[in-house]
């Protein structure tokens, strides 16, 4: 029986998270994207603690721009939060999407920002 969309994406997810853990040294950024927003944060798994966030959603920076751009500008701004509270290297998510388009954007953003993935 063939099964839904959510349900593969779970799957993916779940032998993801199996490999990638973040620590305080090298903490984990996890993508969510939903049809219209994009989020993202930067995860300290060891204590539990989301140590910078940002998201398209109520961000007049990307106000007007295509979902890829958008995706770009909050990558972008995220690394600065990051870089701001002293991390420099993160291991990147996706959270079981595909690394492409909206994803792919956000993590070439994270970079120019200053991150290291």
């Amino acid at each position: 029986m063939a099964s839904s969309k959510v349900e593969k994406r779970a799957k993916v997810k779940r032998r993801i998270r199996k490999k990638v853990n973040g620590t305080s040294e090298k903490p984990r950024l996890s993508v969510f994207r939903s049809n219209k927003q994009i989020y993202a944060q930067i995860i300290d798994d060891v204590a539990g603690v989301t140590l910078a966030s940002s998201s398209s959603y109520n961000n007049k920076a990307v106000a007007g721009k295509d979902k890829s751009e958008t995706a770009g500008l909050v990558g972008k701004e995220l690394a600065e939060k990051a870089v701001k509270a002293g991390i420099s290297e993160v291991i990147f998510d996706r959270n079981g999407y595909k690394y492409h388009g909206r994803v792919k954007a956000l993590a070439d953003g994270a970079r120019e920002g200053g991150l290291k993935l």
